[in-house]
């Protein structure tokens, strides 16, 4: 039976470009010879079908984005999807309503988040971000998520989900910026858990300095932890935190790491100032 992968997000997120990327991704594996085997057989190749929603609009002659229109399209690209004789089937369209997705009912969803806005108002407008995906791309690197998530979908391995209740490592900092001693620092805070929480204090300017805006923090610890560890961490913004107080036994740890002399000797303040930053 073919597999539905949804590629989501808004108009001009990319989602075209990565589609096509995931496809000759997809298309360089085999079929599994049995469920724990991976050893590819001559003519044996994964199949992969892939329909786009501007194509599909054409060549139905229907240009209706009204909420009716939409939610028609959705329906007739799940049929479409469902009469493909391949493996996989990509599907790539905005989906901006959670009734869409419902109706395309995705084996797989991959949410293209690289933009904040799309060029149609009304698209924005009616765009919910959705609250379950198998994946979120956040960066424009299409190679580099296409091969991570193409093995992830053919092994059948689902991305970690955040869970807010398990055990977890907190790391606070300013991250300005983020750099390889920080992610040295995540990689033992991970190893304790398997999940982490990254907070950023929101600082920007105190004390003449700290010259990145939190999106820009964001942004560049995303960049460094994703695809690998995405669903294994949370990025949290708090408050300028200077003083951490507790009583008697609360039931956590603080902890001070210690590393190598290279990785001790990395300075944010240094790479600022090589950065012509404060």
């Amino acid at each position: 039976m073919t597999q539905r992968i949804l590629i989501m997000g808004l108009p001009g997120a990319g989602k075209t470009y990565f589609a096509e990327k995931l496809k000759r991704q997809l298309e360089t594996f085999f079929r599994p010879i049995n469920e724990n085997s991976l050893r590819p057989i001559a003519d044996s190749k994964i199949t992969v079908g892939w329909l786009n929603a501007d194509e599909v609009r054409r060549h139905y002659n229907d240009w209706d984005f009204s909420r009716e229109g939409r939610i028609r399209q959705s329906h007739r690209m799940r049929e479409l999807a469902d009469t493909s004789n391949t493996d996989y089937c990509i599907v790539d369209f905005v989906a901006p309503l959670v009734e869409m997705r419902n109706n395309f009912r995705a084996d797989w969803t991959i949410w293209i988040d690289t933009i904040d806005r799309g060029r149609f108002e009304d698209t924005n407008q009616m765009f919910v971000p959705p609250e379950h995906y198998d994946f979120r791309i956040t960066q424009q690197s299409a190679e580099t998520w296409a091969d991570f998530v193409a093995q992830h979908i053919v092994e059948g391995r689902r991305r970690p989900q955040f869970d807010w209740q398990r055990e977890t490592v907190q790391m606070l900092g300013r991250w300005q910026p983020w750099h390889a001693g920080h992610r040295a620092l995540f990689e033992r805070a991970i190893a304790k858990t398997g999940q982490v929480c990254i907070m950023i204090r929101d600082c920007q300017g105190w004390q003449g300095s700290n010259p990145f805006a939190i999106d820009q923090v964001k942004n560049n610890i995303r960049r460094d932890l994703d695809p690998l560890y995405q669903g294994q961490y949370e990025i949290v913004v708090v408050p300028n935190i200077v003083n951490i107080t507790y009583g008697r036994d609360v039931g956590y740890k603080i902890e001070r790491e210690e590393f190598d002399s290279a990785t001790e000797s990395i300075s944010a303040t240094n790479i600022r100032k090589e950065m012509g930053l404060k």
